[in-house]
């Protein structure tokens, strides 16, 4: 019964990035744009969802500490993992460290919500947790999206993209049968893995996304890419909350 709703919601990972399919040939300034728009719809999620969100669950403290934790554990990842500095010169450059950077960010950031949707169908069940189910869902089909288009934008195969967003998915998947099977003690841990997803989602935009889509002539497109993700981001988040 409660492995249902944790199934369902994190297939709507997979069901946004289906619309990538329908993207091919994308230009230099397309690519540009697209990851701004990216950009955007990333620092609405940690600015707008994830820190009030784990300020409403604790308090401030918390917030400030685990938004500082995801940063310094991304920066301690970023020299970890190969990776190649932007030269911005248009060169096919093998992108695969910011690639795993902005994959780990998006992982990091299905962690909690995937706690949250295991505990609340276990603590509270019925309609709460059909609706924290829902309600996650519907947020993960943006989020599909937004992981597969940066993945095509970094000329990675369409197909493969779906997949790679779908296995983000699925660690969705399983931080919620950690919360089924775990229940209230898992709880207090929220908060915190919610402000460390959205520490590390605005480390990753800020040193790699928007220098990436800044950086060769397409700064005033690019701009308002951002802006325009921003917004999509908070008005879908209004709409369905």
């Amino acid at each position: 019964m409660f492995l249902l709703p944790i199934i369902l919601s994190s297939f709507c990972t997979s069901l946004g990035a289906l619309p990538v399919l329908l993207i091919k040939n994308i230009s230099h300034k397309g690519k540009d744009v697209l990851l701004a728009y990216t950009a955007g719809i990333m620092v609405a999620a940690a600015a707008y969802g994830l820190i009030p969100s784990a300020i409403k669950l604790s308090n401030l403290p918390i917030m400030v500490i685990g938004v500082l934790i995801g940063t310094l554990v991304l920066t301690l990842l970023e020299g970890i993992v190969p990776h190649v500095d932007l030269d911005h010169s248009g060169d096919s450059t093998d992108r695969s460290g910011v690639i795993v950077l902005f994959l780990i960010a998006m992982s990091l950031h299905n962690l909690p919500e995937g706690l949250s949707v295991g505990i609340s169908n276990v603590n509270n069940g019925g309609d709460i947790g059909s609706l924290v189910s829902f309600a996650i869902g519907l947020q993960n089909v943006p989020d599909g999206f937004l992981v597969a288009l940066f993945l095509v934008t970094q000329n990675v195969g369409r197909l493969k993209a779906i997949l790679i967003a779908t296995l983000t998915g699925m660690i969705e998947m399983c931080a919620g049968l950690v919360g089924v099977f775990f229940g209230g003690a898992f709880e207090y841990i929220v908060p915190y893995g919610l402000a460390f997803a959205a520490g590390s989602m605005l480390f990753v935009v800020y040193k790699e996304l928007i220098p990436e889509s800044h950086g060769d002539g397409n700064e005033r497109a690019s701009t308002l890419a951002f802006i325009m993700g921003f917004v999509a981001m908070v008005l879908l988040t209004e709409w369905f909350r």
